[in-house]
């Protein structure tokens, strides 16, 4: 059985933001509060931000459950509860079939949706943020990994030289 697009999709995006922090996670406390003109925030609160939204979509489908992350996490709880998400998002795909175009009441967000929203936006928002946080680290002369599909497909062994 073939992985779903979509599943694809969102392994990449934990992977991509895991290697962020990863990244990171050699950042003095003073850098992880940098911050740079047009992005959320600080490193550390748009890390805390984009695990937190994550939180909150996966919940919609009741694989994570409430409380979500504060934005005040440190980097050892935001990569904690990535790890949280990374399981959420496996536990989503094995346990039924998705009916992307099934709707759905969200009384958090007051709308009525389809199924496939909170999955694309998943994805959509965590790459916007990680590209913010690559631009507050090349804007203070830091290095910001290779996040791409490319570098996360090679990394997975579906890309290889012949």
């Amino acid at each position: 059985m073939s992985t779903p697009p979509m599943l694809r999709q969102m392994r990449h995006d934990v992977w991509a933001t895991s290697m962020l922090l990863e990244r990171c996670r050699s950042l003095t406390n003073e850098q992880l509060q940098l911050t740079a003109p047009g992005t959320y925030g600080s490193i550390q609160k748009t890390f805390a931000h984009i695990v937190r939204a994550n939180e909150g979509y996966l919940n919609t489908y009741g694989v994570i459950s409430q409380p979500f992350m504060e934005l005040t996490a440190s980097v050892d709880e935001i990569a904690s509860r990535l790890a949280r998400v990374r399981d959420a998002v496996e536990q989503l795909f094995k346990s039924k079939e998705i009916d992307f175009d099934e709707k759905i009441h969200d009384e958090r967000r007051k709308v009525d949706m389809e199924l496939w929203v909170p999955l694309a936006q998943f994805s959509h928002h965590g790459s916007d943020h990680r590209s913010q946080i690559g631009t507050i680290l090349t804007l203070n002369g830091l290095e910001a990994p290779e996040l791409d599909v490319w570098t996360y497909a090679t990394a997975e062994g579906a890309i290889a030289d012949f």
